[in-house]
């Protein structure tokens, strides 16, 4: 393992504290390649990685996991709903993440979890939309994408939506 990498899987997470994607997934040291921000916002930095997890490493899955509670995608809420917007670059956080409340609103949905589903989608359709090498991979089959959500309360991790394999 000193030599290289090998994981199967990406996980592109929260950064929250309570997502650890290893422990969920029931994986070992090497097994996963695991990027994390809050609210699995997607900045330069997140599609460099997951770019080299599926063509420097060939992962077979690429999985963005939004989870229960979601302190990013409350944040966002509160602010659609009147709150003041955050300063510094937790703005930013709110920006990108309420077009995804809006969708879901629009979709009729009215519940948090379904606003962290909706956004576990959104995010996958953004990778798709802003990467051709993901979107070619998913295409050729090469890799899969997942939208998923992690439920604190119970420890289940709930599929939202699959592209690929």
């Amino acid at each position: 393992m000193t030599h290289g990498q090998y994981p199967r899987a990406c996980v592109f997470t929260c950064g929250d504290s309570r997502v650890p994607a290893e422990i969920l997934f029931d994986q070992g040291l090497g097994d996963l390649f695991v990027v994390r921000t809050a609210g699995e916002v997607v900045d330069a930095g997140v599609m460099g990685s997951l770019e080299f997890a599926v063509l420097g490493l060939g992962v077979d899955v690429l999985v963005v996991l939004g989870h229960e509670n979601c302190g990013a995608v409350g944040a966002a809420t509160d602010v659609l709903d009147g709150a003041e917007v955050p300063g510094g670059h937790q703005r930013t956080l709110v920006e990108q993440i309420a077009p995804s409340i809006l969708e879901a609103r629009v979709a009729g949905h009215t519940e948090h979890a379904d606003y962290e589903r909706h956004h576990a989608a959104a995010t996958v359709s953004k990778i798709l939309q802003i990467s051709p090498a993901i979107k070619q991979a998913v295409d050729e089959g090469k890799t899969a994408l997942v939208a998923a959500r992690y439920r604190l309360s119970d420890g289940a991790v709930e599929t939202v939506k699959t592209i690929g394999i």
